[in-house]
């Protein structure tokens, strides 16, 4: 049966290693990367998915960030965080701690953050075996997973490095990795490499 992730891709999930971009609208502003110059490296390099992170503009700049990434690429766009700019978005990417933020039972958290996105996608972020065995239980779209390497942009605790391939193995959900990964990087298990909007305009 088609996945609800496969259903917004428009095709079916048969490889390894898709594009998964991060679009942090600071990171962008800092390298001098116009959205219009990222929306042609997103089509130039094929990514089958965009997650667009804004921590500094107004609510209204961010509705039409995520309106222009829309119009301007045929693939869905996942709002990091903002359950609030849903509706400018086709799915929503959280960390463990929104989660808690919503519910302590993540059971309960995720039938109040579905109520209100109804059926797009969802994604969560884990780190380590206990939290993708819970997340396995979950109705998600995906997950995010790692850090794989040291990246400059977030304090890692833990980086998972080689275990990353039998972690993804035991999800449930398709596997994005993320944390310092490269455009070219081959990584067993893994359906999507997620990759930093500077670290993109790089390769």
């Amino acid at each position: 049966m088609i996945s609800n992730l496969e259903k917004a891709l428009g095709f079916e999930l048969k490889a390894f290693n898709y594009l998964y971009i991060l679009c942090d609208y600071e990171t962008l502003l800092k390298k001098n990367i116009s959205l219009k110059k990222f929306v042609d490296l997103c089509k130039k390099n094929d990514v089958k998915l965009v997650q667009y992170r804004d921590k500094i503009s107004s609510i209204e700049e961010q509705k039409t960030n995520l309106l222009y990434l829309k119009s301007n690429l045929n693939i869905p766009i996942i709002i990091n965080d903002k359950i609030e700019l849903i509706e400018y978005a086709d799915g929503l990417h959280l960390g463990q701690e929104d989660f808690s933020k919503i519910h302590n039972d993540k059971k309960i958290a995720i039938k109040l953050i579905k109520a209100k996105i109804k059926d797009k996608l969802l994604g969560l972020s884990t780190h380590n075996e206990i939290e993708i065995l819970e997340a396995n239980e979950l109705p998600l779209d995906m997950i995010g997973l790692g850090a794989y390497r040291n990246t400059n942009t977030k304090d890692v605790s833990s980086i998972i490095g080689s275990k990353i391939s039998y972690l993804a193995k035991i999800s449930k959900h398709p596997v994005c990795a993320i944390g310092g990964v490269k455009m070219d990087d081959i990584i067993e298990n893994v359906r999507f490499n997620v990759i930093g909007s500077g670290f993109f305009n790089e390769n």
